[in-house]
């Protein structure tokens, strides 16, 4: 989509709509007027935002209270064009393609300082869940979070270049190797864009184990080998050298460490809600499993998301299903997590 030029509010303001979720269920369609970005700042026109299961946690209330702020602009996975930029940055970013990092990491605590930014220890501040995001025609965000495109990059697949970087941390976390057997617990966006990702390891088996056979489907044809139910993957326990969890339904954590081998690696990247089935102790022990988390993405895994995705290694596009203007928001809330199989990924076009 084209950018628009930004005038100077000295000269005339710029408008600028935003969806903002006021308290769970309740949003309102607004217009107000930009400020220029401040210092080390840049505005971004959004090309395209996507709706993902957090944030239909978001309207719906159910994400924990540490992690968002109401009233909010939602909007975590994102892309768009440098329209200005504030004091200290540098203006050759204007009409610059580009996506960004969520996490507002202060770059100073240990774990920053440790390249663990998904864990800044300085407060949690996030795009989209304490700050402004991108369900809205304009975002101002500090200049030092992005990640910039090529100047042909197809904005409209860049949106979904924030789940492909937590499934990068995922991959980096899991370190795949050649020939290894590599298991993808759930065929929803992260799972899908997981199997791009594992496919370029040269694995010798990769599986995918989800309920439904269209999504099944897609899998293949995005490099799976094979595609299992959870039914059927029962006959696979203990076979995998890697699994790798995306769906964060209750009982997927616990069956991602039953497919593991003894020895092997399990890495969770769902968002379990309270009362998900436990991982067994005992089984853990004894199995001597290396199990890892994933949350978010820090500033390496998008870096590497970015690649991937510059070189056609990651094409997230075909997950693409659904495409809304901020008009119809509730529209697209409601497809998200309502259960059609076919339904995919859900984009708001501001």
């Amino acid at each position: 989509m084209e950018s628009e030029t930004v005038r100077s509010p000295k000269s005339g303001a710029v408008r600028s709509r935003s969806i903002v979720v006021d308290r769970p269920g309740e949003h309102r369609l607004t217009e107000t007027e930009l400020k220029e970005p401040g210092p080390g700042e840049v505005l971004v026109r959004v090309a395209a935002a996507g709706i993902c299961g957090s944030d239909r946690e978001v309207y719906d209330g159910h994400r924990d209270p540490g992690f968002v702020r109401y009233p909010l602009v939602p909007g975590h996975e994102w892309s768009g064009t440098v329209e200005a930029v504030g004091a200290g940055v540098d203006p050759a970013l204007v009409g610059r393609r580009t996506v960004a990092e969520g996490f507002r990491a202060c770059g100073t605590c240990t774990r920053c300082r440790c390249g663990e930014t998904s864990l800044c220890t300085s407060g949690y501040a996030e795009t989209g869940f304490t700050e402004p995001g991108a369900f809205a025609d304009r975002l101002t965000l500090p200049a030092r979070l992005l990640h910039l495109l090529e100047d042909d990059a197809d904005l409209r697949a860049a949106a979904l270049l924030e789940p492909a970087a937590v499934v990068a941390a995922a991959v980096r976390a899991g370190r795949p190797s050649p020939g290894e057997r590599i298991a993808v617990v759930g065929a929803g966006t992260l799972g899908l864009l997981a199997v791009q990702l594992l496919a370029a390891s040269s694995p010798a088996e990769l599986t995918v184990i989800d309920p439904r056979s269209a999504r099944g489907a897609q899998a293949r044809r995005f490099g799976a080998v094979e595609t299992l139910t959870p039914d059927e993957a029962r006959s696979a326990y203990g076979h995998f050298d890697l699994v790798v969890e995306t769906a964060g339904a209750p009982t997927t954590a616990a069956t991602s460490c039953l497919l593991a081998r003894r020895g092997g690696r399990v890495v969770l990247t769902g968002m379990f809600a309270p009362g998900a089935t436990g991982i067994d102790p005992v089984h853990l022990s004894l199995s001597q499993l290396e199990v890892r988390s994933v949350f978010g993405a820090p500033s390496s895994a998008w870096s590497d998301a970015v690649r991937a995705f510059s070189i056609g290694l990651i094409d997230p596009a075909p997950l693409i299903t659904h495409e809304f203007p901020l008009e119809r928001f509730a529209e697209a809330i409601a497809l998200v997590g309502g259960g059609d199989p076919e339904t995919g990924k859900v984009l708001l076009r501001p």
